[in-house]
C-alpha cells in the first residue's frame, strides 16, 4: 500500500465464555503474549495486552487492510487453541462470542495504556459488566442488555 499512512488505535475488550473466571494467573502472561504475538502476525502493532481471569484488554494500531472482526475471530481461534492445546485450563477453554472494540486518538493512547495495565486494580473495586457496560455507554454505542452477555451456567 504505498503512499497510504495511517494512525487507527482501538481498544478491544472480551471475555471468557460465560464470563468464567478460569484465566489463571499461572499461564496467563502466557495467554497475554500470545495474543499480542497474533494481533502482530496480521500486520497491526500490538501496544498492550493485559488482562484478569474473565477477560482481557488489548490496545493495539489496526492495519487498514484488516477487519476489526477478521482480526479479533483470528485472535480469539488461535488464542483458545492455544490453551486448549497445552491443556492450560482444567475445562474446555473457549471465548465468549463477540467483543468491543472502540477508537481512541493518539493524544488518548498513554491514558488507555494506564487504564489497562492497571486490570488488577481496577476489578477490586468494579465488576466486568460494570466496565463493560460503562464502555458502551461512554461511546454511546446502542445495545439491548440481552444480547451483551450470554448467561451464566
Amino acid at each position: 500500500m504505498a503512499n497510504t499512512y495511517y494512525q487507527i488505535y482501538i481498544q478491544v475488550v472480551f471475555a471468557v465464555k460465560y464470563r468464567d473466571a478460569i484465566i489463571s494467573e499461572e499461564w496467563r502472561s502466557k495467554l497475554l503474549g500470545v495474543i499480542g504475538n497474533l494481533i502482530n502476525e496480521t500486520g497491526c502493532k500490538t501496544i498492550i495486552v493485559n488482562g484478569v481471569e474473565d477477560h482481557v484488554h488489548c490496545l493495539l494500531g489496526l492495519k487498514p487492510n484488516i477487519s476489526i472482526s477478521d482480526l479479533m475471530k483470528i485472535v480469539k481461534a488461535k488464542s483458545s487453541k492455544f490453551v486448549n492445546d497445552n491443556q492450560l485450563s482444567k475445562s474446555k477453554f473457549n471465548w465468549q462470542e463477540g467483543y468491543g472494540a472502540f477508537s481512541y486518538s493518539r493524544s488518548q493512547v498513554g491514558a488507555v495504556c494506564k487504564y489497562i495495565e492497571n486490570q488488577k486494580e481496577h476489578h477490586k473495586k468494579e465488576t466486568f459488566n460494570d466496565e463493560y457496560l460503562n464502555f458502551l455507554n461512554k461511546f454511546n454505542i446502542q445495545y439491548e442488555e440481552k444480547y451483551i452477555f450470554e448467561d451464566l451456567i
